[in-house]
């Protein structure tokens, strides 16, 4: 199967099909373009400048982005609208560095207490109506957002701190679960709609009601939402795969690794290889209901069963004949979005030849 990994190229290494890439971007932009939604992808996915390029030019409106750090890349990189889809607690430092990026980008903030909204508007002093806001909402994730009912109490708080209050968003993360995407949309939809009418009757214009993730993003169902940020979608991974949420022909990041061990089953233990890829490139997700830590597109019925830093072990089907020493295999990891910061740079990859190789531009910026 060396086929399928470009001679190239030296494993462990990232690869990106750019051919499912471009129609993975394509098929969600017709689809919130159909649906009269606008798309605001999440890059923290991929943190490259040259996928977000491809993003915005199929219609995206702008980017979503996990921190000031990846905005101020993306900003550099020539994007015009970020919104950075956290609440954050803004200290000076933090305040200074988001006036810059006001200056380069529209740019809007997350925001989920008073407590926050009104320190936001306080370190951005004389500032703080060159940023806007959006008011995260619980939908049942239960990670970070206010009820419904209470997104009111922080709207007055960011107002009254000078601060442009645009709307309301929300992540429903609870959608990567089995079986759960159809009613986390509808819990997105519902908690949305709540909070959004809570503040238009308090007087406020609700300008962008925000939502989305990969699971439920191609769900064609009635949603108050006006964006959808999800991330995932672009490459798609073992964890959507799994969901059926995406086909093995949506992959369109796989990690080349090479054979490095190889064990026919003897003495109890069981018909295994060992690649060279590990949980520091894979990176080490696991949710309770994956069957490893990853999958190989061209032997579905493998199992990644165990992971080390740099190798990791694949029980072999009895169906398959083992794979030989030095043969080259792909991986689809369980979640791209740790494998593309552990990188520097991937191999653009189009008719199984490396065609470019693009910098991870974004990786590292945590804060």
């Amino acid at each position: 199967m060396n086929q399928f990994v470009p001679a190239e190229v030296v494993t462990p290494a990232v690869m990106i099909d750019v051919d499912i890439l471009d129609r993975n971007i394509e098929r969600l932009a017709a689809s919130t373009l159909k649906r009269g939604l606008r798309l605001r992808p999440h890059v923290k996915t991929h943190k490259t400048l040259e996928i977000a390029a491809k993003q915005l030019a199929a219609g995206a409106v702008g980017l979503t982005v996990a921190t000031i750090g990846e905005a101020e890349v993306f900003a550099d990189g020539g994007a015009t609208d970020i919104f950075i889809a956290y609440p954050l607690w803004v200290e000076a430092s933090h305040a200074e560095r988001l006036r810059k990026l006001a200056m380069k980008c529209s740019l809007a903030v997350g925001v989920d207490s008073a407590e926050s909204a009104s320190q936001l508007g306080s370190q951005l002093g004389p500032d703080a109506p060159d940023i806007s806001v959006l008011i995260e909402v619980d939908s049942g994730h239960h990670r970070s957002g206010v009820l419904p009912t209470e997104v009111v109490e922080v709207a007055k708080a960011a107002a009254a701190a000078g601060l442009s209050v645009a709307g309301v968003f929300t992540f429903p993360g609870h959608s990567y679960k089995p079986g759960m995407p159809t009613g986390a949309a509808s819990n997105e939809n519902e908690a949305l709609g709540a909070a959004a009418t809570a503040l238009a009757e308090a007087g406020f214009e609700v300008r962008i009601i925000s939502g989305g993730s990969t699971p439920t993003a191609l769900i064609d169902a009635e949603t108050v939402a006006t964006e959808l940020r999800p991330g995932v979608y672009v490459f798609g991974d073992a964890q959507q795969l799994e969901l059926e949420r995406c086909s093995w022909e949506d992959i369109a990041l796989t990690v080349a690794a090479t054979v490095v061990s190889r064990h026919e089953a003897s003495g109890g233990n069981v018909r295994r290889v060992v690649v060279d890829a590990g949980s520091k490139i894979l990176g080490s997700d696991r949710p309770d209901w994956a069957t490893g830590y990853g999958r190989l597109p061209e032997f579905p019925e493998a199992r990644i069963t165990a992971l080390s830093e740099h190798h990791a072990t694949v029980v072999w089907p009895e169906s398959e004949q083992l794979p030989e020493l030095g043969q080259r295999l792909r991986v689809i990891p369980n979640h791209v979005c740790l494998t593309m910061n552990l990188v520097d740079e991937v191999f653009a990859v189009q008719a199984g030849a490396v065609a470019d190789t693009w910098k991870v531009a974004a990786r590292g910026r945590n804060n």
